[in-house]
Parts: C-alpha cells; structure tokens; sequence
C-alpha cells in the first residue's frame, strides 16, 4: 500500500498538532507549579514576619514556646496540602498526556487493522499463515497495552491512597506535637 504525498502531510500535520497540544499541556503544568510556588512564598513569607513580630512581643520563654506550639500543626497541615497540590497538578498534567496517547493508539490500531486487512485481501495465495500471525501480534500488543493500563491505574489509585494516609499520620503527629509543645509550655508557666 502506498502513500500518497497528501496523506503523508496530514500525518505530519496531525503529529505536529499533537506535539504542539502537549507542549501546550506541558506548560499549563509547569505554569501552575510556579504559580503554587509564588503564592506558597508570598504567603510562607508573610506568616514568618507575623511570627517573628509574636516571638519578639513575647515577654517570657513560655509565651515563645507556646507560640512554637501553635504553629507545629499549621505547618504540617500546609506542607500536607502543598504536596497535594503538586501531585493534583502532576496527575492532572499526566492524565492530559495518557488521554491524547490513547486516542493516538487507537487512531493508530485502527489504522494497522486496516493496513492489515488490506494486505489480507491483497495477499498472494499461501500469505494466510503470514496474516494470521500479524493479527495474532496485533492482538496482542493490544492486550499488552490494556494490561500495562491497568496496571498504570492501580499504581495511581495505590499512590492516593498512601498520599491520603501520609497526610492523616502527618496532621496527627503534627497535633500531638503542638499538645506536648503546650503541655511543656504550661509546665514550664506553673514552675
């Protein structure tokens, strides 16, 4: 089967689209990244100074420990929830990218299928063996690539669910420092 010079410039021009589709995906991640960093700096810069001002306001050790005590939680709640944003923008980036090869890989079986059966028909007398294998090879770099999938999905549902479970033992260590860095800070007052 041979190509005529139009068909081969729409597959240049749709690979070119789709290249340029991505870069485009690509960037809108990237993009978003730096935004949560600016605001994470703005934000972490503008708690730090309100935090020096307490720490210097305060008239004695104990009042210093209890404002460290209050702050242990918040931290680790706001790293918690920075590295959420940071997968949610990873994974949305990610998807953008899975969905795109997807139909591609569709697009593109398709088009072997028809290649295929094309030759089938054209084949010369004594070729069946030979199209019989391809589809058997078709078929099962097809399953290969369902099974790769599947196993793509659960790896992601696996990382939420530690992602999940890290964040709930992090807020939990988090409040039983800032009650111990209380209580130190209580006993600390009552001596």
């Amino acid at each position: 089967m041979n190509f005529t010079p139009e068909q081969v410039a729409a597959v240049h021009k749709a690979n070119v689209e789709t290249l340029f589709g991505l870069t485009t995906k690509a960037f809108e991640g990237i993009e978003k990244l730096v935004e949560l960093n600016l605001q994470v700096v703005k934000t972490t810069f503008t708690e730090n100074v309100d935090n020096a001002r307490k720490a210097l306001a305060a008239k004695d050790a104990q009042e210093i420990l209890a404002i460290h005590a209050s702050l242990v939680q918040p931290i680790a709640e706001k790293a918690m929830a920075y590295s959420r944003h940071v997968y949610d923008i990873a994974s949305e980036t990610q998807s953008e990218f899975t969905k795109v090869a997807e139909v591609q890989l569709a697009e593109n079986s398709k088009k072997i299928q028809a290649l295929v059966e094309s030759f089938a028909k054209n084949a010369p007398a004594g070729a069946e063996s030979t199209v019989a294998i391809v589809k058997s090879a078709i078929s099962a770099a097809n399953n290969a690539y369902e099974s790769v999938q599947k196993a793509t999905k659960q790896a992601v549902e696996t990382a939420e669910s530690t992602l999940q479970a890290a964040a709930v033992a992090t807020s939990k260590a988090a409040e039983q420092e800032g009650a111990t860095a209380g209580a130190a800070a209580k006993k600390s007052t009552a001596a």
